[in-house]
């Protein structure tokens, strides 16, 4: 039988006021988390696939990200360019047939001037063509479980075909940040002009990177449908979010809400220690074990990222199935327990047994055996 209880312990209270009001966004979409705990702070309309204009490079970028993991390419591997490549339109590095670009120059036109004509390269570099690459895309973007992408192409160009939901945008960006941290050094970059080739766009289009608050990714975007659009990383003390907008109607509407939603972030929500490891929460009953009960405790520190204004107010519900069946070993996980902070997503936290209950002998047995059937004369003649 599942069994529910409300706990209090150290600053967990129950609460009972109103919901503070959410951040209001003037982006289409968007989705912002607390990296450092996993805590969405923000999702609107973050599931729905949309066009991602030139922020789809950043899973051009992950698929030679673990190329290069994986040793069949090297930073100084050489790509050749082909004249569909040097004939793309939009952003570009200003390649030409006769280039031989690095891997890391091409990961370095592709951040900071956002070059069509490099993604190609790459993706022709690594599939034969970029038809074959937006396969593959596809393939690995199941694999990392983005339900909400389909990829025609490796540069974000408009077709119906090219398609990213914010959250999965986040994810991309979750992943390069802890996956490749070799590598995403490369996304503070300002400013680049391959083989001293200095177009007008060889400063990176990122608003927030000379800003001085923790900015140093990712990726701009924008096209006619998708609007102006970012994914961005910014990291303050021992905290780092990753945020994505999209549908902004200019680019200075982009910089401010990018530099509001860092501030709201940073400033509305504190990480604290809630509970300590080991704290017990309840004693559960045990089946058929050397002992009545176990007690239920959390394994380790729990931190949680909270609304600043009302950390201290928190539901707190745990569950459990009992009663429980011996043997236990100390550490199986014998409940939940749900956290929920004002106007956030409730966090489930896994407890375990706090010893070992090995299974009884003959006596637990016979004693368990005999409250099942007390139990059941009770049930029949309406209690003893």
């Amino acid at each position: 039988m599942l069994k529910r209880l409300v706990v209090t312990f150290a600053v967990l209270l129950v609460a009972a006021t109103p919901l503070r009001a959410a951040f209001e966004t003037r982006a289409a979409a968007a989705y912002v988390l607390d990296q450092t705990t996993g805590t969405v702070l923000l999702a609107k309309n973050a599931d729905t696939p949309l066009p991602p204009a030139s922020m789809s490079k950043l899973m051009t970028l992950n698929m030679l990200f673990e190329a290069l993991r994986d040793g069949r390419v090297t930073l100084d591997t050489q790509f050749n360019v082909s004249s569909r490549a040097r004939a793309m339109g939009g952003s570009s590095m200003f390649l030409t047939e006769n280039d031989r670009p690095t891997v890391e120059e091409l990961i370095i036109g592709i951040v900071v001037q956002s070059g069509n004509d490099a993604c190609v390269v790459v993706a022709e570099g690594l599939a034969g063509t970029e038809d074959a690459f937006a396969r593959l895309t596809n393939e690995r973007a199941r694999d990392l479980g983005l339900t909400n992408s389909t990829f025609a192409n490796s540069t974000g160009w408009p077709n119906p075909n090219q398609r990213m939901s914010m959250r999965d945008l986040g994810e991309i960006a979750r992943r390069l940040i802890e996956e490749f941290p070799e590598y995403y050094g490369y996304f503070g970059l300002t400013e680049y002009a391959y083989d001293g080739r200095v177009p007008t766009n060889h400063r990176n289009r990122n608003p927030l990177l000379t800003l001085g608050i923790g900015a140093d990714g990712l990726k701009t975007g924008h096209t006619q449908e998708a609007g102006y659009g970012l994914v961005g990383s910014a990291a303050q003390g021992n905290r780092r979010i990753i945020f994505v907008i999209t549908g902004l109607q200019t680019e200075q509407d982009r910089r401010e809400e990018a530099e509001r939603i860092i501030a709201w972030a940073f400033r509305q929500f504190v990480q604290k220690t809630v509970a300590e490891e080991g704290t017990r929460l309840a004693d559960i009953p045990v089946w058929m074990g050397t002992e009545e009960r176990v007690g239920v405790i959390i394994p380790e520190d729990l931190e949680l990222l909270l609304p600043a204004l009302n950390q201290d107010k928190l539901n707190a519900e745990l569950s459990y199935d009992t009663p429980l069946r011996a043997p236990l070993a100390q550490g199986d996980v014998v409940g939940t327990l749900t956290i929920s902070p004002q106007d956030m997503q409730p966090v489930e936290v896994p407890l375990v047994a706090e010893r070992d209950i090995p299974r009884g002998g003959f006596v637990p047995r016979l004693r368990t055996a005999a409250g099942v059937l007390i139990g059941k004369v009770a049930g029949e003649f309406g209690g003893l």
